[in-house]
Protein backbone atom coordinates (compact mmCIF):
# COMPACT_ATOMS: atom_id res chain seq x y z
CA UNK A 1 0.00 0.00 0.00
CA UNK A 2 1.18 3.48 -0.90
CA UNK A 3 1.55 5.89 2.02
CA UNK A 4 -0.22 9.23 2.09
CA UNK A 5 1.90 12.12 0.92
CA UNK A 6 4.12 9.91 -1.25
CA UNK A 7 3.78 8.87 -4.83
CA UNK A 8 1.72 10.61 -7.49
CA UNK A 9 -0.03 13.90 -6.67
CA UNK A 10 -3.78 13.82 -6.26
CA UNK A 11 -5.68 15.38 -9.17
CA UNK A 12 -6.06 19.15 -8.75
CA UNK A 13 -3.15 19.28 -6.32
CA UNK A 14 -0.52 20.47 -8.79
CA UNK A 15 1.71 23.22 -7.46
CA UNK A 16 2.30 26.25 -9.67
CA UNK A 17 5.94 26.90 -10.52
CA UNK A 18 5.65 30.64 -9.73
CA UNK A 19 4.57 29.76 -6.16
CA UNK A 20 7.67 27.62 -5.70
CA UNK A 21 9.87 30.49 -6.90
CA UNK A 22 8.83 32.57 -3.92
CA UNK A 23 9.91 29.81 -1.54
CA UNK A 24 13.33 29.59 -3.16
CA UNK A 25 14.02 33.35 -3.40
CA UNK A 26 15.36 35.10 -0.30
CA UNK A 27 12.59 36.98 1.50
CA UNK A 28 14.79 39.82 2.75
CA UNK A 29 17.38 41.88 0.93
CA UNK A 30 20.15 43.78 2.67
CA UNK A 31 21.41 46.96 1.00
CA UNK A 32 24.95 48.37 1.18
CA UNK A 33 24.11 50.32 4.38
CA UNK A 34 23.08 47.11 6.13
CA UNK A 35 19.37 47.97 6.12
CA UNK A 36 17.17 44.92 5.64
CA UNK A 37 14.26 45.22 3.19
CA UNK A 38 11.14 43.13 2.75
CA UNK A 39 10.11 43.83 -0.84
CA UNK A 40 10.49 47.65 -0.98
CA UNK A 41 9.79 48.26 2.70
CA UNK A 42 12.30 48.64 5.52
CA UNK A 43 11.97 45.58 7.75
CA UNK A 44 11.73 46.34 11.45
CA UNK A 45 12.53 43.59 13.96
CA UNK A 46 10.07 42.96 16.77
CA UNK A 47 12.81 43.20 19.38
CA UNK A 48 15.30 45.91 20.26
CA UNK A 49 12.86 48.80 20.66
CA UNK A 50 13.15 50.17 17.11
CA UNK A 51 9.55 49.27 16.28
CA UNK A 52 8.23 51.09 19.35
CA UNK A 53 10.39 54.12 18.55
CA UNK A 54 9.10 54.30 14.96
CA UNK A 55 5.46 54.06 16.09
CA UNK A 56 5.99 56.64 18.84
CA UNK A 57 7.71 59.13 16.53
CA UNK A 58 5.13 58.60 13.78
CA UNK A 59 2.24 58.99 16.17
CA UNK A 60 3.48 62.16 17.80
CA UNK A 61 4.34 63.75 14.45
CA UNK A 62 2.23 66.75 13.49
CA UNK A 63 1.17 64.93 10.34
CA UNK A 64 -0.27 61.88 12.03
CA UNK A 65 -1.37 62.94 15.48
CA UNK A 66 -4.70 61.48 16.49
CA UNK A 67 -5.76 60.33 13.06
CA UNK A 68 -6.27 56.82 14.34
CA UNK A 69 -4.79 53.47 13.47
CA UNK A 70 -6.02 53.33 9.86
CA UNK A 71 -4.24 56.56 8.90
CA UNK A 72 -1.09 55.59 10.78
CA UNK A 73 -1.12 52.15 9.12
CA UNK A 74 -1.56 53.65 5.64
CA UNK A 75 1.38 56.00 6.20
CA UNK A 76 3.75 53.52 7.84
CA UNK A 77 3.14 50.65 5.42
CA UNK A 78 4.57 52.78 2.60
CA UNK A 79 7.99 52.72 4.26
CA UNK A 80 8.13 49.85 6.77
CA UNK A 81 7.19 46.22 7.23
CA UNK A 82 7.07 43.97 10.28
CA UNK A 83 4.98 40.93 11.19
CA UNK A 84 1.37 41.80 12.10
CA UNK A 85 1.94 45.49 11.28
CA UNK A 86 -1.75 46.45 11.29
CA UNK A 87 -2.51 44.66 14.58
CA UNK A 88 0.54 46.18 16.28
CA UNK A 89 -0.48 49.70 15.20
CA UNK A 90 -4.09 49.15 16.30
CA UNK A 91 -2.89 47.96 19.72
CA UNK A 92 -0.54 50.94 20.04
CA UNK A 93 -3.32 53.43 19.19
CA UNK A 94 -5.80 51.70 21.52
CA UNK A 95 -3.45 52.43 24.44
CA UNK A 96 -3.15 56.14 23.61
CA UNK A 97 -5.23 58.17 26.08
CA UNK A 98 -5.22 61.27 23.85
CA UNK A 99 -6.62 59.26 20.93
CA UNK A 100 -9.32 57.76 23.16
CA UNK A 101 -10.32 61.23 24.34
CA UNK A 102 -10.41 62.67 20.80
CA UNK A 103 -12.40 59.68 19.57
CA UNK A 104 -14.92 60.10 22.39
CA UNK A 105 -15.31 63.81 21.59
CA UNK A 106 -16.10 63.05 17.95
CA UNK A 107 -18.58 60.26 18.59
CA UNK A 108 -22.21 61.05 17.88
CA UNK A 109 -23.83 61.42 21.29
CA UNK A 110 -26.65 59.03 21.98
CA UNK A 111 -30.01 60.33 23.12
CA UNK A 112 -29.83 61.70 26.61
CA UNK A 113 -30.73 59.18 29.21
CA UNK A 114 -33.84 60.14 31.09
CA UNK A 115 -35.26 58.64 34.21
CA UNK A 116 -38.42 56.76 33.24
CA UNK A 117 -41.60 57.92 34.86
CA UNK A 118 -42.53 55.68 37.78
CA UNK A 119 -46.22 54.92 37.83
CA UNK A 120 -48.08 54.38 41.07
CA UNK A 121 -50.16 51.26 41.62
CA UNK A 122 -53.80 51.94 42.27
Amino acid sequence: PEQKGKGKPIEGEKVKVENLGRLIKPIFKINSDGIRYFDKHIWLPLFGGLLDLIMHESHKSTYLINHGSDKMYQDLKKLYWWPNIKAKITTYISKCLTCAKVKAEHQKPSDLLQQPEILEWK
